[in-house]
Order: C-alpha cells, then sequence, then structure tokens
C-alpha cells in the first residue's frame, strides 16, 4: 500500500478534461490524476472490475471529481452506487459540473456528495476553482483512517 494520494477524474468532455487536467498539473498536487469518461468506467476503477480488475487490492483515490452529466451512468447515478456500498462509503465525492440546477444541486447533497462545485466557464476561474479543490482535498482534509 502507498502513501500517494490520487485523484479520480470522471468527465466525458474532452475539453473540460484537458482544462481540469491542465489546472491540477499546473499546481503540482496530486501525484496521479485517473480519468474516466462515463459513468460505468468510473464503477469499475472504483471497484477493480472490467478493464480495471487488475487494481484489486489497490487504493482508493483520494477523492473523485464526478461531472452530472456522463454517459452511461450519470454522476448521480455514480454516487448513489459509491454510498451504498461500504467499500467506497466515505470516498470524497466532488460533483463538478456546468449544471447549475438547483435540482442537481439538492439531489448530488441528498445522495451524499461533499461538495457542489459548478465548473466556471472562463479556463482562468476554472483553474484557480480546481487548484483550491487540489490544496483541500490533497493537502487540507484529514480522511478517516481505513
Amino acid at each position: 500500500m502507498n502513501n500517494r494520494k490520487s485523484i479520480l477524474l470522471v468527465e466525458d468532455d474532452a475539453h473540460d478534461e484537458m482544462l481540469i487536467l491542465r489546472a491540477l498539473r499546473r499546481i503540482n498536487l496530486a501525484n496521479e490524476i485517473e480519468i474516466a469518461r462515463d459513468g460505468q468506467q468510473a464503477l469499475d476503477y472504483l471497484f477493480a472490475e472490467g478493464e480495471f480488475a487488475g487494481r484489486a487490492g489497490q487504493e482508493l483515490p483520494a477523492v473523485v471529481l464526478l461531472d452530472i452529466g456522463l454517459p452511461r451512468l450519470s454522476g448521480l447515478e455514480v454516487l448513489a452506487r459509491l454510498r451504498n456500498d461500504p467499500r467506497t462509503r466515505l470516498l470524497p465525492v466532488v460533483m463538478l459540473t456546468s449544471s447549475d440546477e438547483e435540482r442537481d444541486r439538492a439531489d448530488s447533497y441528498q445522495r451524499g456528495a461533499n461538495s457542489f462545485v459548478r465548473k466556471p466557464l472562463e479556463f482562468t476561474e476554472l483553474a484557480e476553482t480546481v487548484a483550491r479543490l487540489g490544496i483541500y482535498w490533497l493537502v487540507t482534509n484529514e480522511p478517516p483512517r481505513a
């Protein structure tokens, strides 16, 4: 088991993915940034199933940055499954989304999101937002001991 903290970014928009990765790499906080491009792929990664079966026994990421509007399974469906499984019940999940819908915000918190962050449209604002998220979840936050 290593002590390297990682982030799982679940994002289906290639442009947003590139901007978020650029912002995270700019602050040099995450040793690893894993990418899932749809909800099912995120679950497979976290539960070491399907194409990620080789991950069995590896640590979970420090935080999941989860978009809401994803193919195959929505971010809200992914969140519900994570909270219903004892292995991921306490895994920090930040909904990082373009949605400005009050219903999405309410549903996210009702299903157990740790945070709901709307992606700013301007790159500079997005970079600052992602940097603050990275610093908080990878450096400041103290998760429960396993």
